[in-house]
């Protein structure tokens, strides 16, 4: 369940602008609604549960593990393991990002969402990186079996919004890899800067709610830069964090788990086009989805959506399998895979 903050860590997140009361708030209200179609919802829930699962198994790909140090200098890769974990390559580094590897996205391991496809590569064969970025704490982005995994595996430190690092210490991470920022927040790890950035959503673990921060990053190395957005509904701060920080050679957007009842909180897949070109992104490759099964729409129906969307409006996009490295500036893997498997 991890650990409310305390002492020097309740202190700093008391005193951020972004927080208010007893918790985080966003820039804008966030009420979740339960819309005309709430009924629909429901009626989908209970009995719309084979359209929300692929018909055949997920290709998956190994991307074996080469050193990117060997690689062009300015070269940037993109790994996606499903869901919204991935491993960006950029510069000679590697920076892994939201890692999940249970088979549940849950407190439990005998209930709650349950994998929809193994991870396409074993927790412990992965490469050794140089950053772990958090976006927020919700089971589906910070689980303690695959941190826990991760001390045992990796060195590098964990990046994470404010508070979240009181979960990371009680799982056993020293404070010395642990890096709390608040959003407009940088720090400095292997030749990268990071910089948590705002995102309109929300946090929990348990039964309490908005106690540690969410957020996106900024990744920048001294030529390129990436944009992750974690979770979040649509808001007016992408074209803020695109005038500050971009243009990005690739954004990593949200685009799954939407519906009406919860409109402000994960994005559709045509506010995430939006948000790429309000962040001046290159290539948009999306993520959080494939994965879990976390909401009523069926299961390819994100990718579909944000396809027919890229095309009408000209946006560059790259959908790979999970596993697939997509080397930003070659020409993007967008095949429709997904179609066959539906």
């Amino acid at each position: 369940m991890g650990a409310r903050a305390a002492g020097e860590r309740a202190a700093r997140l008391r005193s951020s602008p972004q927080f208010e009361g007893e918790g985080f708030r966003n820039q804008a209200s966030t009420r979740a609604v339960m819309a005309e179609s709430g009924r629909n919802v429901l009626l989908e829930f209970l009995f719309g549960g084979h359209r929300r699962k692929p018909t055949d198994p997920v290709p998956l790909v190994d991307p074996g593990t080469a050193d990117p140090a060997s690689a062009p200098a300015d070269e940037l890769n993109i790994i996606w393991y499903g869901h919204a974990s991935l491993l960006v390559e950029i510069e000679g580094r590697r920076v892994l990002v939201d890692p999940m590897w249970s088979q549940r996205c849950s407190p439990s391991r005998l209930a709650g969402p349950r994998r929809l496809h193994p991870p396409p590569v074993p927790l412990e064969q992965l490469p050794p990186v140089n950053a772990i970025l958090i976006s927020h704490d919700h089971y589906d982005h910070l689980d303690l079996a695959t941190v826990r995994g991760l001390l045992r595996t990796q060195s590098a430190p964990f990046l994470v919004p404010l508070g979240v690092g009181a979960h990371l210490a009680r799982w056993g991470v020293p404070e010395a890899r642990i890096i709390e920022l608040d959003w407009t927040e940088s720090a400095d790890v292997a030749g990268l800067r990071f910089t948590a950035t705002a995102a309109q959503h929300f946090s929990g673990r348990g039964f309490t709610r908005n106690r540690t921060l969410w957020g996106s990053w900024v990744i920048s190395g001294q030529t390129r830069r990436v944009f992750y957005s974690g979770d979040s509904g649509y808001f007016a701060g992408y074209a803020e964090i695109g005038r500050q920080h971009g243009p990005f050679d690739v954004t990593l957007i949200q685009v799954g788990a939407y519906a009406p009842a919860w409109p402000e909180i994960h994005m559709f897949p045509e506010e995430a086009i939006t948000a790429h070109l309000d962040l001046r992104g290159e290539l948009l490759i999306p993520v959080h989805w494939a994965t879990f099964n976390l909401a009523v729409h069926p299961w390819a129906e994100p990718i579909d959506r944000l396809w027919r969307e890229a095309k009408a409006r000209d946006v560059r996009l790259a959908v790979p399998r999970p596993g697939e490295r997509v080397v930003v500036d070659a020409p993007p893997p967008v095949d429709g895979w997904w179609q066959a498997i539906v």
